[in-house]
């Protein structure tokens, strides 16, 4: 006698626990390529040029934990811009993957000067910043100037990898 499947169902439904994970990684990796094009609206060039620096800070300290290598900020001075590198296993130096090659600061707006903790301060030239994947960054301030005289003081703590932003022109 045969046996009849007819009003009964063995289909599962719901998502395997791979199709969740893939859902979950791709929502992140959305996220980190579309906040830091939004969350600026409104705000002036100044704040935005900080802001974004302190998301990269902060991306490259995450990175270096996660990979277990050397990243490092390289502030070009006279140039207004940044890039981010990491040191390979064998020495060699790449551009970080998801950064692009040079970020340059907002129209108007430009470095006064870098200070690192140990090293002093610099106002022209190429200055690296390392970020050790022990979880430290070499502890550095950043002075950002816009137009009207406005300047922005921006520092990055060692251990956490946060930034702090003051208006005005402050020394640590």
């Amino acid at each position: 006698m045969p046996i009849s499947t007819v009003g009964s169902s063995n289909n599962s439904s719901g998502f395997t626990l791979l199709e969740l994970t893939i859902v979950l990684f791709l929502v992140g990796m959305f996220s980190i390529v579309a906040i830091p094009h939004f969350s600026h609206i409104g705000e002036g060039g100044l704040q935005h040029s900080a802001r974004r620096l302190s998301w990269t800070i902060k991306y490259l300290f995450n990175e270096a934990a996660l990979s277990s290598r050397e990243h490092r900020i390289i502030y070009n001075l006279d140039s207004g811009s940044y890039r981010a590198v990491v040191i390979e296993v064998d020495g060699s130096v790449t551009n970080v993957e998801r950064i692009p090659e040079e970020i340059k600061l907002k129209q108007g707006i430009r470095f006064m000067d870098v200070t690192i903790s140990g090293r002093g301060s610099f106002s022209s030239g190429e200055i690296p910043v390392r970020i050790l994947p022990s979880g430290w960054i070499e502890g550095s301030t950043v002075h950002l100037s816009g137009a009207e005289n406005q300047i922005l003081t921006v520092q990055f703590n060692s251990l956490t990898g946060h930034s702090e932003r003051y208006e005005g022109y402050r020394e640590f």
